[in-house]
């Protein structure tokens, strides 16, 4: 079952956001605070995050970066005020979509479906297919954030940053197909802005490094002008 958390201090919002979430066939739960909020995400692992802004002591614009730091989950902020300004500044720190109280039950299950539906989750039902990639050479975990390489028959599990762990998901969710540097800044990157192509060669310089693939060896391919393939047959 799909698994939304709450972060909101309000105890009426989050009776209401239950009532709402549990009728439509996710499972809820929630935290009245930042800190507690970001225990959640490490040890419930939720599909999606709604996130209020105005929180006490952690604010959410914090929690936000400490999510982030944790996992890609989405995260939908919710706020009191509308300005333009705080929306750009909650999509550019890593939110995914930002809605203004007061909002309709429709509108806020619409934008959740539709966040859900982007990564790759639905509701109501488990999303194994979808959580797990093996190819006898990595296997990944998306949802424990786990790297599994096997050489010569030896597996070991590789630890990767936020950014490389996007990265190679990006690499072997398209694997076979040329990717442009452009493309990989924009999915692996939380905000690709000013970002130089460059950026890109280093990070998969380092990333062939952690799992243990030489250039020559490695089935993240290099293809001169036009970006990086991964090839499943290595």
């Amino acid at each position: 079952m799909t698994k939304i958390l709450a972060v909101e201090d309000e105890a009426d919002v989050r009776l209401a956001l239950r009532l709402v979430f549990e009728r439509a066939g996710y499972e809820f739960i929630s935290s009245a605070d930042g800190r507690a909020g970001l225990r959640l995400v490490h040890e419930e692992k939720p599909d999606l995050v709604l996130l209020d802004i105005g929180l006490p002591g952690m604010d959410g614009w914090t929690v936000l970066e400490r999510i982030r730091d944790l996992a890609d989950v989405p995260v939908l902020m919710i706020s009191a005020h509308g300005q333009e300004s705080d929306k750009v500044r909650g999509l550019r720190a890593g939110a995914d979509d930002y809605v203004t109280k007061p909002f309709t039950n429709n509108e806020l299950i619409a934008r959740v479906e539709a966040l859900l539906r982007r990564a790759g989750r639905s509701a109501g039902a488990g999303s194994d297919g979808e959580e797990h990639y093996d190819d006898g050479r990595v296997r990944i975990d998306r949802r424990a954030r786990t790297v599994h390489v096997t050489e010569d028959g030896v597996e070991h599990e590789t630890a990767l940053t936020n950014t490389e762990f996007r990265l190679l998901n990006v690499l072997v969710k398209h694997a076979g197909r040329v990717l442009s540097a452009g493309q990989l800044l924009d999915h692996a990157w939380d905000d690709p802005t000013g970002l130089a192509p460059e950026r890109v060669k280093f990070a998969v310089l380092r990333l062939r490094r952690k799992l243990g693939w030489d250039t020559t060896g490695s089935p993240i391919r290099a293809v001169r002008g036009v970006g990086y393939r991964y090839d499943k047959t290595g």
